[in-house]
């Protein structure tokens, strides 16, 4: 299964070589290693399962791409390719079709455990250091305003609004500081709890410093 987990990798690889809006290889690459991390503490999970859901959930993403379903079925054929038995494609694709925070938004899709461990992968790598760069990054890559003290953060996110344009400072408020009350696992929640205050200090520096406080 090894070679067969190398060979997915390298397409993925491919696939998200012209990614630059922070949702690249390398995003995918904590993400599998989050997933791992996370799994070690909930071993009824299959690492599989969780492995290739991991490295695929952004390359059928509409964030990432045009056409979906052709993106779906190119996974599909890959997957088929390298021994992928059916009802461990449904599996994964279980996983990418419900783990991502705006099909979350309405309501709580019911995910797996191994997709619990993908969502609070993902959702790790959205916050802490790192996700301070990456909110950067996709606010750049999508012609995003840093901050306007003038625009206010929205008091609650919705499936309709989710997508409009708000500052990246905004988005701190709107979604990265609540989604470790959102993970799964408690190894998540742990995390989470940390990189969520390295999140806050960044914040208020960054505002006391825009407003010439320091």
């Amino acid at each position: 299964m090894q070679r067969q987990i190398e060979a997915i990798e390298q397409f993925v690889r491919t696939e998200l070589a012209a990614e630059h809006s922070g949702h690249g290889f390398d995003h995918i690459q904590r993400v599998v290693n989050n997933a791992r991390l996370i799994q070690q503490k909930e071993l009824a999970a299959d690492l599989t399962t969780i492995i290739l859901a991991a490295l695929l959930h952004d390359v059928i993403d509409e964030k990432i791409v045009t056409d979906v379903e052709q993106a779906r079925q190119k996974v599909s054929a890959v997957l088929t390719d390298h021994g992928i038995e059916d009802d461990q494609q449904m599996a994964i694709f279980d996983i990418i079709d419900h783990m991502s925070f705006s099909k979350n938004i309405n309501q709580r899709q019911t995910l797996s455990l191994e997709g619990q461990i993908v969502q609070d992968a993902d959702r790790l790598d959205a916050i802490g250091a790192i996700g301070i760069g990456r909110t950067f990054m996709y606010g750049g890559a999508h012609d995003g305003v840093a901050y306007d003290p003038e625009i206010q953060p929205r008091a609650e996110l919705t499936k309709a609004n989710y997508r409009e344009p708000s500052t990246v400072i905004n988005h701190f408020y709107e979604k990265l500081f609540k989604l470790a009350a959102t993970m799964n696992t408690q190894v998540a929640r742990e995390i989470a709890t940390a990189r969520t205050q390295v999140m806050q200090d960044f914040v208020a520096e960054y505002i006391a410093e825009w407003q010439g406080e320091k």
